[in-house]
């Protein structure tokens, strides 16, 4: 009994929120497990910080959030255990089990916990309730101002980047794979947040596990096109061991992305979905596996009630 105790609190770390209040759910409950909160992700890229000093940033109250990691679900084999993609060949039960375990995490209800149809866009969609699934958008970001809501995005290699001013209360998901983040999801996301009241220099931005760059082998084709866009560029590809290929830094240049369009605060958890099968859900690593499928993570953002 011991052990399953001890292996159930390893399978959850408390969730606080971006101010002073938190969520403790009972160690002998299997729930999901969260990598971090926004308190310890705050890092104002005007100093320079090192990797050791990130997270001295200031709270934001009143807003929740969680990159949730693979553990504390119902789904097995390859979704094994907290896979929450609605589009996935998973169990539709698991699937919807595995979401109101996130939802209560982050105190919503089920229904409150949204995650749009992802296209690879720059498209956006700003709610202000929840949808049903015969309304849910074609879209890579979702903005809100309404306390209540979870906006997220799934990924599974992809960069998650969740988004909050805390003092205009609007918050923004973002589903930043590479061709996203190359035609303007993250630009996008925060212009919608500034129509809702938001400003962009009070923004705070966390980018969450996705793969990296030791990882995500590229080719020439595709180095060509990110030059052409922009010369500059060049600084977030290194050599492959494989002739004409490179490797190619996603989180590097999705913060870029991010410092350019005027968000002064930006901290990368630097988890890689490939590396950590224990711990991710990984398309990549799942299409070398030749497997079927893969499960997807979900990662949140709320305003309290």
């Amino acid at each position: 009994m011991e052990d399953k105790h001890h292996r159930n609190r390893e399978m959850f770390l408390r969730l606080k929120d971006f101010g002073a209040s938190h969520t403790d759910i009972p160690a002998t409950t299997v729930w999901p497990q969260l990598l971090t909160d926004l308190n310890s992700v705050i890092a104002d890229l005007d100093s320079n910080v090192s990797s050791e000093e990130v997270g001295k940033g200031a709270a934001l109250a009143g807003i929740r959030h969680a990159f949730f990691t693979r553990d504390g679900g119902v789904s097995d084999g390859i979704y094994a255990s907290l896979n929450g993609g609605v589009g996935s060949g998973d169990a539709p039960a698991h699937v919807a089990e595995n979401r109101a375990r996130m939802a209560t995490v982050l105190g919503v209800a089920p229904d409150c916990l949204l995650t749009a149809y992802q296209i690879h866009s720059p498209d956006v969609a700003t709610i202000d309730r929840p949808w049903t699934a015969s309304e849910r958008p074609r879209a890579d970001a979702i903005v809100t101002r309404t306390r209540g809501l979870a906006i997220g995005v799934s990924t599974a290699d992809c960069g998650p980047v969740l988004l909050a001013d805390a003092a205009a209360g609007v918050i923004g998901a973002a589903h930043a794979g590479w061709r996203g983040a190359a035609t303007g999801v993250l630009e996008a996301t925060i212009a919608a947040m500034e129509r809702c009241g938001a400003d962009r220099a009070r923004m705070v931005a966390a980018l969450g596990p996705m793969i990296r760059q030791p990882n995500y082998e590229v080719g020439p084709e595709f180095v060509t096109r990110f030059k052409a866009d922009d010369g500059a560029n060049e600084r977030f590809f290194r050599a492959s061991s494989r002739p004409d290929h490179a490797l190619f830094d996603l989180p590097g240049y999705v913060a870029a992305r991010l410092a350019a369009a005027g968000v002064r605060k930006v901290e990368d958890l630097g988890h890689c979905t490939y590396a950590d099968p224990g711990r991710f859900f990984s398309y990549r690593r799942s299409t070398h596996r030749s497997e079927k499928d893969y499960g997807r993570h979900i990662n949140a953002i709320a305003l309290e009630n």
